[in-house]
């Protein structure tokens, strides 16, 4: 069965001696190995102003908290994310306010973002669902018209691009996932870029309890409670391996996705995804509407290929039954839409079988 979704570790002669050595350093707790990590994925992005944290979650509560965001407060979401884009939302508080989707994309739609702003709406988080980037020249404007700060959830989005330069220093915080089968693993990790670089700071003592590890402890005086969010250095050791394939890695996905752009685009039953303009997919997931879905699922399955939603939508929560509301345009997408391989482990004859196999019909 060819997979959906598969971690990328890379070769065992480079991933082991650098694991063994930090783990008999006398030093795994956050460190070197973890500001070297945040300098390596500085230069990959083009930000510095970056902080590695424990997971993509404890990047979105960072972004939340510096926000000051909680009971009483709104904020905008889509449901067709993974559950911890509003799940963390709902820790804060906060209510979870839905907008709708494109009904071509499946990405938050700014048109229905503009009508559920209210003066409680306190941010905007926008999800880069599958790879594919929002409509950020829209979401740009309206961030500006009403001075509400977007948050880009680039769990799924590491790689892909706007306005030519990869996704982290548009909107004033990035979160990254390095999760399990994320384009890039570091086990379980995460990130969080801003382009305003007064967060920094107080993002870096929310990270570690409301400490600033750059100070000494016995100098520190914690003003506001933080969490313990901090990456440490096992974790960084293997993202810096990691690292050291990344483009390639990231590049196969984005020719597996170029491909299937080209080669399913006439199919009887296939409606492909349009990309918004000045954007640059990752294709961490291949995504496309299907006739006939299961079915389709079915034929793939039977040709030994795994397609999937993957992901449910999150306003079927009973957390967020307060947040309920008509979403006619995800409820079209939500029933057609289906992801097939993409990865680095798809193959040219692979990708070539898949589309042979579609072409036939289900």
């Amino acid at each position: 069965m060819i997979p959906l979704v598969k971690p990328y570790i890379a070769p065992r002669e480079q991933m082991m001696p650098e694991i063994e050595k930090i783990l008999y350093s006398g030093y795994i707790a956050e460190g070197q190995a973890v500001y070297d990590f945040e300098d390596n994925l500085k230069r990959f992005i083009g930000n510095d102003d970056l902080l590695a944290v424990q997971s993509g979650t404890a990047a979105l509560h960072i972004a939340f908290s510096l926000l000051d965001i909680g009971c009483g407060d709104e904020v905008i979401s889509t449901a067709m994310t993974a559950e911890p884009t509003n799940t963390t939302i709902a820790l804060t508080g906060a209510k979870v306010v839905w907008g709708d989707v494109d009904e071509h994309t499946g990405l938050l739609d700014p048109n229905s973002v503009r009508g559920k702003i209210t003066e409680k709406t306190k941010a905007i988080v926008v999800v880069h669902y599958a790879g594919m980037v929002c409509d950020m020249d829209e979401f740009n404007k309206i961030s500006q018209e009403y001075n509400i700060p977007i948050i880009e959830d680039a769990a799924h989005g590491l790689g892909c691009r706007y306005n030519g330069k990869i996704v982290g220093s548009n909107s004033r915080f990035t979160c990254y996932s390095f999760q399990a089968i994320k384009q890039l693993t570091t086990v379980d990790g995460g990130a969080i870029s801003f382009n305003n670089p007064k967060d920094v700071v107080p993002a870096r003592k929310l990270r570690w309890f409301g400490l600033d590890k750059k100070v000494s402890r016995l100098e520190n005086d914690i003003t506001r409670a933080g969490f313990k969010y901090g990456m440490n250095n096992v974790t960084a050791t293997i993202g810096n391996v990691q690292l050291k394939n990344i483009q390639p890695i990231l590049n196969r996905y984005i020719e597996n996705g170029k491909f299937f752009d080209e080669n399913l685009r006439d199919i009887p039953g296939i409606t492909l995804i349009p990309y918004y303009d000045n954007t640059e997919p990752a294709y961490w997931l291949y995504t496309m509407k299907v006739e006939k879905r299961e079915e389709f699922i079915r034929m793939m399955e039977g040709a030994g290929i795994m397609a999937s939603t993957l992901h449910h939508r999150s306003d079927t929560h009973s957390v967020f039954s307060e947040s309920k509301c008509e979403l006619p345009a995800l409820d079209k997408f939500y029933s057609e839409f289906v992801h097939i391989p993409c990865g680095w482990w798809v193959s040219d004859e692979d990708r070539e079988r898949m589309v042979d196999i579609i072409s036939r019909g289900w």
